[in-house]
């Protein structure tokens, strides 16, 4: 792939990216961007072995994905929604997002459920292509799917 092309591909896909990248980090804008950068350093790095077989977004995202899972402090899982909100008041997370009570529930899932969730609710991914980003089979992800819907459920008192 060459450079012009990586260009390219990378700002037709860079807001789906951003997107995917601020819900597995439960809306903050700041881990979300340096995940971005991170992630897309990586897929320039690794362009050159791209074989154009499947999505480019897919093989971005799963990039995206394994930086996200490989950063450690990105997104810590919380026990509770009120624990979530107390470590992000005093962060820049946009308190009035509207969305901001979907992503505290986030917070409290396993980042593989979140991965999970994230990618099939907000992003539109069949099971299929979530067990190819994530490298997981399909009856893990559709594990991490119920385990996740049935979380936060609960969390969110529906």
């Amino acid at each position: 792939m060459t450079r012009e092309v990586f260009i390219a591909q990378v700002e037709r896909e860079q807001e789906a990216l951003r997107g995917f990248l601020l819900a597995l980090c439960c809306g903050n804008k700041s881990d979300a961007d340096d995940l971005a950068q991170d992630a897309l350093v990586k897929a320039y790095i690794s362009s050159a072995g791209y074989q154009e077989k499947g999505r480019f977004r897919s093989w971005l995202f799963k990039i995206a994905h394994n930086t996200f899972l490989n950063h450690k402090a990105s997104c810590r899982t919380m026990e509770s929604i009120d624990q979530a909100r107390t470590l992000i008041s005093g962060t820049e997370a946009d308190a009035a997002f509207e969305h901001q009570n979907l992503y505290l529930a986030l917070r409290t899932l396993p980042p593989k459920e979140r991965s999970a969730i994230t990618l099939f609710y907000l992003n539109g991914y069949s099971i299929k292509e979530i067990a190819a980003i994530t490298d997981v089979s399909q009856d893990a992800v559709k594990q991490q799917l119920s385990r996740g819907r049935d979380k936060l459920k609960a969390k969110l008192q529906l």
